[in-house]
């Protein structure tokens, strides 16, 4: 009898074993899964190499590396992971495997069929990323207690945009919203001082894998 994961593949841009530099789960060791592609070109972007390349593995393969890595923490991300319609299999396999698995996606994409055990990470594109249209709103409506909003700010105008989106949606009733400033753009110093002025009730994220190793990739 075949594998219930038999023929499912995916493109992957690499896997390895780090700590994880962003969301709620910082600083704990994690093996992260890179997919291949990504429908968006955001301005800042710091893993363009994922966009294209990468390799063909099954499933199967793909546990198996994650198996060798000691950590039950488990990152998938891209590029946009969900470009890649066997990511959802992935997603659910690396659940029922007992990892606790988190999700990064560009929030462009439906995530209304993503297994509820996943942490899902939901980026909002700000108007400096350029791709502010890309925003699937409805994806506001699937988000978990469990799960996460990430705003990428490169300027004080995105903080702004960011402020208004956060109270119209009223963001921080739905789950932790993170706001993260673009290294070398916009300085976390300042970031936490508008924080602070203006009483948000977000956490201010700062890439910890950068300041640790620099944008090395695999790390």
């Amino acid at each position: 009898m075949s594998s219930p994961s038999a023929g499912i593949s995916l493109r992957i841009s690499e896997i390895f074993f780090s700590l994880q530099g962003e969301t709620s789960r910082v600083g704990l060791p994690t093996t992260f899964i890179r997919l291949t592609g990504c429908p968006l070109r955001c301005d800042y972007c710091d893993t363009s190499y994922a966009f294209s390349g990468g390799s063909n593995l099954s499933l199967d393969e793909i546990l198996a590396t994650v198996r060798s890595h000691p950590t039950q923490y488990v990152c998938v991300t891209g590029g946009e992971p969900l470009a890649q319609k066997n990511c959802l299999p992935l997603l659910r396999s690396l659940c029922d495997a007992g990892y606790q698995v988190s999700l990064e996606t560009s929030g462009a994409l439906d995530v209304g069929a993503v297994d509820e055990r996943v942490l899902k990470v939901l980026d909002i594109k700000t108007p400096a990323s350029g791709e502010m249209a890309k925003n699937l709103w409805s994806n506001l409506a699937h988000l978990r207690a469990h799960d996460e909003i990430k705003f990428v700010l490169c300027d004080a105008a995105d903080y702004d945009w960011a402020k208004q989106v956060l109270q119209e949606h009223r963001l921080t009733e739905k789950c932790a919203v993170l706001f993260s400033p673009v290294q070398s753009r916009l300085a976390a110093r300042d970031l936490a001082e508008w924080i602070l002025r203006d009483g948000l009730q977000v956490r201010l994220q700062v890439q910890l894998h950068k300041l640790l190793w620099g944008n090395q990739q695999g790390k």
